[in-house]
């Protein structure tokens, strides 16, 4: 039989799957074509829009379930988080969450299409009119609830600053962020199509396609790390190594043996940096503590190396250690330990309350392994923190252990912050604290620290995250409050005994990278004295909230956020065990040690 003649398709317009029109894709990929009706009424064919004119409108086009998602999300980061945030900073939490939910907003719908097997239509008018309405009404409540909020966290903390014309600026500053950001990712979105176009002049499409996605992927994560990243902690590091040669004002080289950079000591003046030379050029006298303590008090010794004084930190902690017994410091009756923080920042009331505690019999050293600021050490100088800590508590540690056991100091550590972190990483663990050390405080450990995650995710059933029981509290405890005392305080707190101070409000404590998809056990428990109970986990935004916290987590009154300064007195109370001060002595110290409380 002859082959069938072939079938002409019918004319007119083609047909879609239910049989009218076809749907114009619509989205941030494409721009319908512009249509002109004929003067006669008859419709025209579709004129194609100047190429310049395309791509400013994909450029700037937003999609309906991305504006859906930009604006929960924005909504979203207006609830509470720990700190207090002011305007400016509100903005930059809303943009940035604002262009998340885009993003999730787009790709939810592009997996929809993808189920549902269509193309994407372009929504009727009416649809962003919706959106329009809702935006306007759901962002002025939130706006006005976030509002409510940050005033009972300022009341929570005793805050009294609030910046009517930062608020105010706050949305603007969100719409700035969020196009700055959408037009960022579309500039990437641009980079990957044209590699692809590229690419698929030798190779099949399907792996022009995967191999232009990995291409950027690695342009713009190297950018990112080794360009961008690395630039800013380089810039910072030489603006603060700058920085480093000033002495603050009304510091002066001591004019004692007992302390380094003074007459006779292995360590010179100049090479201990600002903050060395900070805690060597401050603390009580032996008149200061014996007019607290009203007995006859020695004078404290303080031994510290700075960067100038070594490039390598082994060497760092063998020169501090040697001027230390130099000093006479293993002759001291209590010998305290203490990693710095990243600039080499020593809290004066952590250890001025150690020395007035001790009636002056003590002596202190510590090492500087970083030029940064606390908050962008955290970020970047971790390693440098855990090499300082373990090579100083070494170096002390060899010295100490070949002396007598009858004429042995007591050997104390402490650390804040990434301090805490870097003093960790010497012990191996509780049995390792207990039996190498006579007592141990840390102040807001990071969420990272090591032994400090195994204590606390190993915490005795029933115990919060925020204030957590370790093994029934025989060695490490933790504080929010230490004048309230050390849970359980029903159980013995015999020999040497590690307490940690961390606030409910610290986002120091509880900022990490699974804050982003995995909620926390601290959110869903009894909050704190200080976190609203308004707080809620929200995937992605209470990651960014808590991380926009961190730079201003010292921004707040002592006793909230990262700051601690009258809790070393009752912390160093229960560590050290002194005899013979009262519950008023202990207030007077406070108002000694942080006058401003």
């Amino acid at each position: 039989m002859p082959p069938d003649p072939p079938v002409s398709p019918p004319e007119g317009p083609p047909s879609g799957k239910d049989g009218g029109r076809s749907e114009e894709p619509a989205g941030p990929d494409t721009a319908p074509a512009e249509t002109h009706a004929d003067p006669t009424g008859a419709q025209a064919g579709p004129t194609e829009p100047s190429p310049g004119s395309k791509k400013r409108r994909q450029l700037f086009h937003v999609t309906l379930p991305g504006g859906w998602g930009a604006l929960i999300f924005a909504c979203l980061s207006l609830t509470p988080s720990l700190l207090p945030r002011g305007g400016i900073l509100q903005g930059l939490i809303c943009g940035i969450t604002a262009a998340i939910g885009y993003g999730l907003g787009v790709v939810a719908a592009y997996v929809w299409r993808a189920f549902a097997d269509r193309e994407p239509r372009r929504p009727a008018r009416r649809s962003w009119w919706i959106l329009l309405i809702a935006a306007i009404v759901l962002f002025g409540v939130s706006f006005g609830l976030g509002q409510y909020w940050q005033h009972e966290i300022r009341r929570l903390m005793g805050v009294t600053e609030y910046n009517i014309g930062t608020a105010v600026a706050c949305p603007f500053v969100a719409a700035l962020v969020f196009c700055l950001l959408l037009l960022t990712g579309r500039g990437i979105r641009g980079m990957y199509r044209w590699a692809a176009r590229l690419l698929g002049r030798w190779i099949g499409q399907r792996a022009a396609t995967a191999v232009g996605w990995l291409l950027v992927a690695a342009l713009v994560w190297s950018a990112f790390t080794g360009i961008l990243l690395n630039g800013i902690v380089n810039a910072a590091n030489e603006a603060f190594s700058l920085r480093d040669t000033q002495t603050p004002a009304g510091t002066h080289q001591p004019t004692t043996a007992l302390r380094s950079g003074g007459p006779g000591s292995l360590v010179p003046w100049d090479s201990l940096g600002r903050q060395g030379r900070a805690f060597i050029g401050s603390g009580p006298s032996a008149e200061d503590i014996g007019g607290f303590t009203h007995r006859t008090a020695q004078e404290p010794i303080r031994a510290y190396a700075g960067l100038a004084t070594s490039d390598d930190t082994e060497t760092r902690a063998t020169r501090a250690v040697a001027d230390l017994e130099r000093a006479g410091g293993f002759s001291r009756a209590n010998l305290l330990v203490v990693t710095t923080t990243g600039s080499g920042w020593v809290d004066p009331a952590a250890v001025d309350t150690f020395e007035y505690l001790g009636n002056g019999d003590s002596a202190t050293v510590a090492i500087q392994y970083s030029y940064l600021p606390s908050w962008l050490s955290y970020l970047v100088d971790q390693s440098k923190a855990r090499e300082a800590g373990r090579e100083l508590f070494d170096a002390v540690y060899d010295t100490w252990s070949k002396i007598p056991h009858d004429q042995r100091p007591r050997l104390f550590v402490a650390g804040e912050s990434l301090g805490s972190f870097g003093g960790e990483t010497a012990f191996s663990g509780e049995y390792d604290l207990r039996n190498r050390t006579a007592g141990t405080l840390f102040a807001g450990p990071p969420n990272f620290n090591t032994l400090f995650r195994e204590f606390s995710d190993d915490r005795d059933a029933g115990s919060p995250e925020i204030e957590p029981v370790y093994k029934e509290g025989r060695t490490v405890r933790f504080a929010a409050e230490p004048a309230a005392g050390m849970p359980p305080a029903d159980r013995p707190w015999d020999g040497t005994r590690v307490l940690y101070l961390m606030h409910p409000s610290d986002p120091i404590v509880w900022w990490s990278p699974h804050l982003a998809l995995t909620e926390p056990d601290w959110i869903g428990e009894t909050p704190g004295g200080d976190v609203l109970e308004e707080m809620m986990w929200v995937p992605f935004v209470t990651f960014w909230q808590v991380t926009a916290d961190l730079p201003f987590s010292t921004d707040v009154p002592d006793g909230h956020g990262h700051t601690y300064k009258a809790g070393y007195v009752d912390g160093w109370n229960a560590v050290m065990r002194p005899s013979g001060f009262t519950a008023e002595d202990l207030n007077r110290l406070k108002d000694i040690v942080w006058p401003q409380r």
